[in-house]
């Protein structure tokens, strides 16, 4: 048992954080591609109410979502903190708005919680668990169930 906790805490998940409102946000690295500061996002018609729009990256036609909107949060200008996180979901490349990104962190997989049913007004299912931090708590998000399999559809077609 013992080793099996050791074990555990040597498994140090890397995470990207981020904030949105007050609250921070990790997503597991190796699903980020890029992170980018904003940039001219085209609307496109009859996107779903969450989709920013689309932008030209390096010739990649990329949809971006803001992460406030999908959220249920209200949603803000963007500022000079404001960045877009490039993430592959299930084959997909979708750029996620975010307020501001913080870090890249080590943390030991052993801190890491399941989520209880509400976080920061956030819905479980979107989270995949909460990091316990000394000073904070970061919520872990699920990127492979933050779109449902139509909305993905819907972001194919775009």
């Amino acid at each position: 048992m013992e080793e099996t906790q050791k074990k555990q805490d040597a498994e140090l998940m890397q995470l990207v954080t981020f904030s949105i409102d007050d609250e921070e946000f990790g997503v597991d690295i190796l699903k980020v591609q890029e992170i980018i500061r904003t940039m001219e996002i085209t609307k496109v018609p009859r996107a779903p109410e969450f989709v920013e729009g689309v932008i030209n990256l390096r010739g990649k036609v990329i949809p971006i979502i803001d992460l406030r909107k999908r959220f249920g949060l209200v949603s803000r200008d963007h500022d000079k903190h404001t960045r877009i996180i490039v993430i592959e979901i299930n084959a997909m490349i979708v750029g996620f708005v975010v307020d501001s990104v913080s870090e890249v962190l080590r943390i030991p997989a052993s801190t890491v919680e399941p989520p209880p049913p509400v976080v920061a007004g956030l819905e479980s299912e979107y989270i995949s668990g909460v990091g316990k931090l000394e000073d904070r708590l970061l919520i872990l998000l699920d990127l492979d169930s933050l779109l449902s399999g139509e909305e993905q559809n819907i972001l194919g077609t775009i």
